[in-house]
């Protein structure tokens, strides 16, 4: 709770909001490394856009 309140008092903006979220970052688990896709998973084939395919399914509903 000191250091939030130490980051807090660094920026200037004090009020209790901040002071949570200096305290949320610090007690934020450590995020998972950013995984890369290996050159073997390229499309064969790139995906195109068939609306037609959504609003079939939608069954004229929700079709403006």
């Amino acid at each position: 709770m000191e250091t939030a309140c130490e980051l807090t008092l660094e920026t200037g903006i004090i009020n209790a909001s901040v002071v949570i979220n200096e305290l949320r970052r610090l007690l934020e688990p450590p995020r998972a490394k950013t995984l890369t896709a290996a050159e073997s998973l390229s499309l064969r084939e790139e995906p195109t856009a068939d609306c037609s395919r959504y609003e079939c399914l939608l069954g004229g509903r929700y079709v403006h």
